[in-house]
């Protein structure tokens, strides 16, 4: 959605806060209250008003200030990362072995017994065509 420029009809605008009634989020609840209100919203389109734009505007701000609070993605191990890519491909781990030398090799990295070497990180980027970076 785009931001308004114009100053919105004070009455109007108090009139469509009255629903949803915005306030900072603090449970599940009413995260999920205000994501409902935000697809009324966008089920609108083009069609809304300024002074529903700006309600629209403090709904997703406020929704995502919970989720940032909430919903903090950790970041994904090497082992996770290669096993995804395994995954999204269908590969097994006698795929691997020409890349780590050995089976014994790929299944300790697979398995988080040891850790990826710079050497096989490059050769893993090479492999799925993806930055050695992600390995590391």
């Amino acid at each position: 959605m785009e931001r308004i420029t114009n100053t919105p009809n004070t009455e109007e605008y108090i009139k469509i806060l009255a629903e949803p009634l915005p306030r900072v989020l603090h449970t599940e609840d009413e995260h999920k209250r205000l994501v409902k209100e935000v697809e009324k919203l966008m089920d609108l389109g083009e069609e809304l008003t300024d002074e529903q734009a700006e309600v629209f505007d403090l709904l997703v701000t406020l929704i995502e200030q919970y989720e940032n609070k909430h919903y903090q993605l950790k970041a994904a191990t090497p082992q996770e990362i290669l096993n995804e890519l395994m995954l999204a491909r269908e590969l097994k781990q006698k795929d691997l072995v020409e890349v780590f030398g050995s089976k014994g090799i790929v299944s300790e990295v697979i398995n988080g017994k040891r850790s990826i070497s710079k050497n096989q990180a490059k050769a893993l980027g090479e492999f799925f065509h993806v930055s050695a970076a992600l390995f590391l």
